[in-house]
């Protein structure tokens, strides 16, 4: 029983980890978003998918 305690709790310590490393990643991502070129690039980015979007729906009336 003591072993599945153990292992238990082991994969809870890696969960935690794991959306640790996902918190630091948006976190980056974000503070590149919001500084800088990178809200150019996703303004750019939106503005081609918005573009490309729109085309096709022009494509089909």
């Amino acid at each position: 029983m003591n072993e599945l305690h153990t292992e238990s709790g082991q994969a809870t310590t890696e969960y935690a980890l794991v959306l640790l490393a996902a918190a630091i990643i948006a976190l980056l991502i974000i503070a590149w978003a919001t500084n800088g070129e990178g809200a150019g690039r996703i303004g750019e980015l939106f503005n081609q998918v918005f573009d490309n979007i729109m085309g096709r729906a022009q494509s089909f009336g």
